[in-house]
C-alpha cells in the first residue's frame, strides 16, 4: 500500500475537504479570521446572521471596509431578521440577555444608517415565513469562504459552535448553505 491506514486517516478526503477549521465557539474563532476574510473578500460579501452587530466592534474599521469594497465592485448584502418581528420576540425572551436581539438589530441598523446610500450595498430583513430558520443558522459569506453558526437551544450567537468553510467544489457543505442563504434572501424584504 503506498498510504498507510494512520496517513490515510488524517487526510481530508470528498466534502470533508471543504471544513477549514470548527470552533466549539463563535468567539473561540480569531478576530483576524474575522478581518482576514472580509479584507479578502472582492467579489461578495453577504453577511445573513440574524443581527450581525459583532461586525462593528470586531473587525477595525468595519464601516469603512464595507464602503470601500461596495465602491470597488463588490457585492455587499446584509440580511437582518426584523427587529420588530414576532420572531425576534420570540428569541429575546429564549435568551433573556440584557443585549436584546431587536436592539443588536438596530446597532446594526443604525451603523448602516451611517454609511449613507452606497450602490453594491443592499441590505434586506427576512420574511416573516423565513424568520424562524434564519435566526436558528447564521452564514457568512466571504468569495468562497465561509463561516456558518447553528444556533443551540438558548444560547446566543457567540456561545454557539462555528464551522468555516472553503468551497471545493459543486454539491458540498459550502454550497449547501451558500443555498439556504440566498433561498432566505430571495424572499427577503428591502429595508427601508
Amino acid at each position: 500500500m503506498l498510504w498507510p491506514r494512520a496517513v490515510k486517516d488524517r487526510l481530508k478526503t470528498g466534502n470533508d475537504r471543504e471544513l477549514v477549521r470548527s470552533y466549539p465557539y463563535r468567539s473561540a474563532c480569531p478576530s483576524t479570521v474575522w478581518t482576514e476574510l472580509v479584507e479578502n473578500s472582492g467579489e461578495e460579501l453577504f453577511l445573513a446572521g440574524y443581527t450581525n452587530y459583532f461586525f462593528w466592534s470586531q473587525v477595525p474599521r468595519f464601516a469603512e471596509t464595507l464602503r470601500r469594497k461596495a465602491e470597488s465592485g463588490c457585492r455587499v448584502r446584509i440580511l437582518l431578521g426584523d427587529p420588530s418581528g414576532e420572531v425576534t420576540a420570540q428569541r429575546e425572551a429564549i435568551e433573556d440577555v440584557a443585549l436584546s436581539v431587536s436592539t443588536r438589530i438596530r446597532i446594526t441598523l443604525d451603523h448602516l444608517g451611517r454609511l449613507g446610500a452606497l450602490p453594491g450595498l443592499e441590505t434586506r430583513y427576512s420574511s416573516a415565513e423565513d424568520a424562524v430558520n434564519h435566526v436558528s443558522l447564521s452564514v457568512f459569506r466571504f468569495d468562497s469562504d465561509a463561516l456558518v453558526t447553528p444556533h443551540l437551544a438558548r444560547l446566543v450567537g457567540h456561545d454557539s459552535p462555528l464551522l468555516h468553510l472553503r468551497r471545493q467544489g459543486a454539491g458540498g457543505m459550502f454550497d449547501r448553505f451558500a443555498e439556504h442563504s440566498e433561498e432566505l434572501w430571495s424572499r427577503a424584504v428591502p429595508v427601508g
